[in-house]
């Protein structure tokens, strides 16, 4: 027997914008037939397109600093931002064919295409095949190491949407998944993986699993009640000190891939800015406040990029010394 919340009436909206999301160039400018589609590559909501990019950016530029060169690739760079909002939209559409029965049990998710009736599961996996083929397109740019590895990354993509249903630490999954770029960038310079790409690599997962958890707090309540499971469930009132961790972890490990970089201090300046960011949100989360969420959710945007910024001028700067 599905939970009661299963029973309510989809709102007004459910046939236009997604609850969370109004107000988007999606709504008010694309063509009403494409607008589902839009939405189920999130591209009304292009936040988590970034954060997925942001890793990618940063290996290549910390690849750049290891190289002593004077900045990442660009030919890499807008790669990487094709490919990010491309693999992101292919991602999402395969989580909303995969949970289109519990969407439309949470309030926040219901007026998502599929569950509302706006695109068919069939017309959502031709979709689905067109972004994938969008991102292989991308991928056939770099060399062979960078592209096995970019394949290998599908498998997390393909388990992600599950992990909720059987763990409580589903953000660790998606954090392997969302932070694959910061093994690609370097792959893609150098056509292997050292250790300052680990390094990075382990520090965006726990940079991943403390935003998810911020993220996740706004559906907690829905979730306990159809049986999904977080980390916004497991911690709880521990939420900051959780949080606290591992963004504290996320800077010492990131910090560490610098150092084994030889990165200097322009990037130990723009990661103490990437710190001071990701402790503003610990101070200011306030978990039983759905918009409060989302907002510092959305900060990390701004997090990743004041990092990549002292990443990209580490590199301008020492290439004149």
């Amino acid at each position: 027997m599905r939970p009661a919340a299963t029973t309510r009436i989809n709102p007004p909206h459910a046939i236009g914008s997604v609850a969370d999301a109004t107000g988007n160039w999606v709504d008010t400018i694309a063509p009403g037939w494409l607008r589902p589609y839009l939405r189920l590559a999130r591209l009304d909501r292009p936040i988590g397109s970034w954060l997925l990019l942001l890793p990618c950016w940063w290996s290549s530029a910390l690849a750049a600093v290891a190289a002593h060169a004077r900045s990442p690739s660009l030919w890499h760079i807008g790669l990487f931002f094709i490919g990010a909002f491309a693999m992101r939209g292919a991602g999402c559409t395969w989580n909303d064919i995969v949970d289109r029965d519990l969407d439309g049990s949470v309030e926040r998710t219901r007026s998502r295409p599929i569950p509302s009736g706006q695109v068919s599961v069939a017309q959502a996996v031709l979709f689905l095949v067109l972004q994938a083929l969008v991102g292989l397109a991308v991928l056939l740019n770099f060399n062979s190491f960078t592209i096995g590895l970019g394949i290998a990354s599908l498998a997390i993509v393909m388990v992600y949407p599950f992990m909720k249903r059987i763990t409580y630490w589903p953000q660790i999954v998606l954090g392997l998944a969302f932070s694959w770029g910061a093994l690609m960038g370097w792959a893609a310079a150098f056509g292997r993986l050292d250790p300052p790409a680990i390094l990075l690599y382990a520090g965006s997962i726990s940079w991943v699993i403390g935003y998810d958890t911020i993220y996740a707090h706004q559906d907690r309540d829905d979730d306990a009640l159809i049986g999904v499971k977080s980390t916004a469930l497991l911690f709880g009132e521990r939420t900051k000190p959780m949080l606290a961790l591992f963004y504290g972890a996320a800077v010492i490990l990131i910090g560490a891939a610098g150092y084994t970089a030889d990165a200097g201090a322009v990037f130990a300046l723009g990661l103490a800015g990437f710190a001071a960011h990701l402790g503003w949100q610990v101070v200011r989360l306030d978990i039983s406040d759905p918009d409060n969420c989302l907002t510092l959710f959305k900060s990390d945007r701004d997090a990743g990029l004041i990092l990549f910024a002292g990443l990209l001028l580490d590199a301008a700067v020492r290439r004149f010394f």
